[in-house]
């Protein structure tokens, strides 16, 4: 079939192909048809621009500069800016239904009250270009006008903005502002940080000038990290002797939250008995007396008797480290390391006073405890103590027997020894040692021998598991 150059080609869409129609003088023969293959057909996605939108809205804010097709202006201390209904609707659910619902829908010119004009204009330039720089010096405006004007992300990178900023000296004023404005995450973090940071914290200024409600509400967490009692005692008498005239008669209410029973007794008669303000006090006599009970009670005595103030308090979500305390290489050794899981570092920490292997290892009031083992030459029945905070190592009390290979647990405050090898033959007698006098005494003994035995507790019972039932030791 022959085509000349003037000929119209017409093409169809008929199914999934192209049809070509060659016109001729026999333009209606089938045989003129032809069918080519189309490459996508339907499954071909539709074109799109995705710097689309982002051109839109920088062509909009470049408008809204200009004062060109604006159609509202916002007010905040005299301070006028200028905006489309439009935009602003599209990106708060304030303006959508300011816009839509009410009669400022058919006002050109809206006052916000008690909105910065700072906050305002720096949230209007938010919408129009999805981008937002919080500081120190905005971030207090910034975020309740983001929070009224329903702008949740500016709100939250706000939030983040200061968490990212706690400190000790600033951490009670920021869990206040995030109280004040609902940022209950933000609330979260700085409750945590307040908790884990308490005695950096009550050294601050901020603390000082806190009510008393407040001061009761902090120390009477059960997730303090104190190294002890005292501390919580000490900041107490701090905050009502800064303002003795009119604390001083909120001072048994916060004593309630100490718990007195849980400081020493040396430190509870050599300070607490003697601290003027208690004297004058009934109730906190009361509580002294409380305590002094709770140090001369005895074993099952002492685990029986609950209060508020025997229940130890529990810090969460510190930073996690385990420790390697002594060992053999080949002889018994002092060195103590430290693995840092945040870090995933291994620190070299203070060495203990003796060489020490085949010990036990308990953590009682947040220090460690290394029990009795094997100095190279003998077994022995010393006690070492650790003070992470101080980094350093001190003696205690020793047991009344020589343990290596024991099994050591914490019960009720207090640390039991159980079973282990005295060098010459494997041991069922067990001990407990009592922190709040510093002295070991011996406990029931097992019906059985045990060295290499496992201890541990479950619902307020000691559980001594398997172990190796030696004669001699090699």
């Amino acid at each position: 079939m022959d085509l000349t150059s003037d000929q119209d080609n017409v093409m169809e869409r008929q199914g999934s192909c192209l049809l070509l129609r060659c016109d001729s003088q026999n333009s209606l023969d089938e045989s003129s048809q032809k069918q080519l293959p189309r490459s996508g057909g339907k499954d071909k996605p539709p074109y799109r621009n995705y710097h689309h939108t982002q051109r839109a809205f920088d062509a909009m804010n470049l408008l809204r500069k200009q004062r060109l097709l604006c159609d509202v202006i916002l007010v905040a201390d005299t301070v006028e800016i200028p905006a489309h209904k439009m935009v602003l609707a599209a990106c708060s659910p304030y303006f959508y239904a300011m816009f839509t619902s009410f009669e400022e829908s058919k006002q050109d010119r809206i006052v916000l009250q008690e909105v910065d004009h700072q906050a305002l204009q720096i949230l209007v330039e938010y919408v129009y270009t999805s981008e937002v720089q919080v500081t120190e010096d905005n971030v207090q405006v910034l975020l309740p006008a983001a929070n009224l004007l329903q702008l949740t992300d500016v709100r939250d990178a706000c939030c983040e903005f200061l968490q990212m900023q706690l400190h000790p000296t600033n951490c009670l004023g920021i869990r206040a502002f995030a109280d004040l404005h609902g940022c209950l995450e933000l609330l979260a973090h700085a409750e945590a940080y307040i908790e884990q940071h308490f005695i950096e914290v009550v050294e601050c200024e901020e603390f000082l000038s806190l009510s008393p409600q407040q001061v009761s509400r902090l120390i009477c967490s059960d997730r303090l990290t104190v190294p002890s009692e005292e501390q919580v005692f000490e900041c107490v008498i701090a905050w009502v002797q800064n303002d003795l005239e009119t604390r001083h008669k909120h001072l048994a209410s916060l004593m309630e939250h100490v718990r007195l029973p849980l400081t020493s007794k040396e430190y509870l008669v050599q300070r607490v008995e003697k601290e003027p303000l208690l004297k004058a006090d009934l109730q906190c006599k009361d509580y002294i007396i409380e305590a002094l009970k709770y140090h001369l009670l005895q074993g099952d005595n002492k685990t029986t008797f609950h209060t508020p103030r025997t229940k130890p308090r529990q810090p969460v979500g510190l930073p996690k480290v385990l420790l390697v305390v002594g060992g053999q290489a080949p002889k018994a050794i002092r060195s103590v390391e430290c693995y840092d899981f945040k870090e995933e570092k291994w620190y070299q920490v203070a060495e203990m006073p003796t060489r020490r292997c085949r010990a036990g290892l308990a953590v009682l009031h947040g220090k460690v405890y290394a029990v009795g083992g094997f100095n190279g030459s003998l077994r022995v029945k010393t006690v070492d103590v650790y003070d992470a905070a101080l980094d350093q190592w001190s003696t205690c009390d020793h047991m009344e027997a020589r343990r290596s290979t024991l099994g050591v647990a914490v019960l009720g405050n207090c640390i039991y020894a159980v079973g282990g090898f005295d060098g010459s033959t494997g041991l069922n007698t067990a001990e407990m040692f009592d922190p709040a006098t510093q002295k070991w005494r011996p406990i029931a003994p097992m019906s059985t021998r045990r060295s290499s035995v496992g201890v541990g507790v479950l619902y307020g019972l000691l559980y001594a598991v398997s172990a190796v039932f030696l004669l001699v030791e090699f």
